[in-house]
């Protein structure tokens, strides 16, 4: 591999790490899916630091179950839906919108819902 797309690999590494980081604390950023994309491209640029991501004690779990078995802690997909299902209240609530982007942005939101719950479990 050459050293522009390892190091370009290396930095948007980092930067998913970062978001990820940030999702623990922030409920509108998920976490599992920017550890998949750092976990990606550090297999691309550093199988050690892929290693020591999915061997990390706070990041890894969550990578290792969905890598594993494809499936996302029951906690998780509670706290997924029930932060979004509040973030549509919330949006109802103070944007007043009109049945018409209501219902597409429920429509929108379902999708996701749909594919968390319909992974598997621990």
């Amino acid at each position: 591999m050459n050293l522009p797309f390892r190091i370009l690999c290396l930095c948007l590494g980092w930067l998913m790490v970062a978001f990820a980081v940030a999702g623990v604390f922030l409920p509108v950023l998920p976490t599992t899916p920017f550890l998949l994309l750092a976990a990606g491209l550090f297999a691309r640029a550093s199988p050690r630091l892929e290693r020591w991501l999915v061997e990390h004690p706070v990041l890894g779990p969550s990578l290792r179950l969905w890598r594993e078995k494809g499936a996302i802690a029951m906690r998780a997909k509670f706290s997924a839906v029930a932060l979004m299902a509040a973030s549509y209240g919330l949006f109802c609530l103070f944007s007043r919108p009109n049945a018409a982007l209501a219902a597409l942005v429920a429509a929108v939101m379902v999708l996701p819902v749909a594919f968390i719950l319909t992974r598997p479990s621990n």
